[in-house]
């Protein structure tokens, strides 16, 4: 006689009889029905199943219903089976309409996917012959499922087409913009010292032409190394620094 009966015959006494239900709970006295079933006997044979379970030989087998109308998908959605229900799930990027996930299973190919053996490949719209970017400054990228059209480097997008980037007007610099005001001052001897030169030429007139160029050009270089900068260097030489 098992210890269940013995508590419904009042055996044993009514202070025992709780302590002695909880120590049943957890040695496995009191057993629950088995997954799915509603209603079982006393030795645990299923005599109901829950919604979504099928009683077969007193025990109860989870229902697929995605093999029945109750598994009805909306578009491009497939039937998942699960214990006891089912749900609808997503179906991949590349189908259009599918029978299970992945894109071997598809019904057929979404726009930008071809078929390639058992399976939806993505269409590189890039490399086909057609141009897929008609714009003459546009750069083609694919995308998964599509592709999309970029300005060149040095272009922008304005008005749907792209057009060069305006650059920043810059005020172009001088000849003499960057120097300092001491080497403007040797050229400005330089230049004296050349007139001279040309001055001399003129009034020699014959063979002193060439010895006047020269004298020219020895006073123009004398010009520079009197000028106040060559000053400054001899004056930093004598003194050492």
């Amino acid at each position: 006689m098992d210890v269940m009966r013995l508590i419904q015959r009042r055996i044993l006494p009514r202070k025992w009889v709780q302590a002695v239900w909880l120590c049943c709970v957890f040695a496995g006295c009191v057993q629950s029905c088995p997954e799915g079933c509603s209603v079982c006997s006393e030795n645990n044979q299923c005599q109901g199943c829950k919604a979504g379970w099928t009683l077969y030989v007193n025990t109860c087998v989870d229902t697929d219903e995605c093999g029945t109308e109750a598994g009805n998908c909306p578009y491009n959605t497939y039937c998942f089976n699960t214990e006891g229900s089912f749900e609808c799930r997503g179906c991949d990027p590349a189908c259009a309409g599918c029978m299970g996930g992945g894109p071997a299973r598809c019904r057929k190919c979404a726009s930008g996917y071809r078929l390639a053996g058992a399976r939806c490949l993505d269409v590189d719209e890039c490399s086909d012959q057609v141009l897929a970017c008609h714009g003459l400054d546009e750069i083609c990228t694919n995308t998964e499922g599509s592709f999309q059209c970029d300005c060149a480097k040095g272009f922008m997008r304005a008005g749907g087409i792209c057009v060069k980037k305006q650059q920043p007007i810059t005020e172009e610099k001088g000849l003499f913009d960057d120097m300092q005001d001491e080497e403007v001052e040797v050229l400005q001897q330089m230049f004296f010292g050349v007139v001279l030169c040309a001055l001399a030429t003129l009034a020699a007139k014959g063979d002193l032409v060439y010895t006047s160029v020269f004298m020219g050009a020895l006073a123009a270089m004398a010009g520079y190394w009197l000028s106040d900068r060559g000053g400054r260097l001899l004056d930093g030489f004598i003194k050492g620094r």
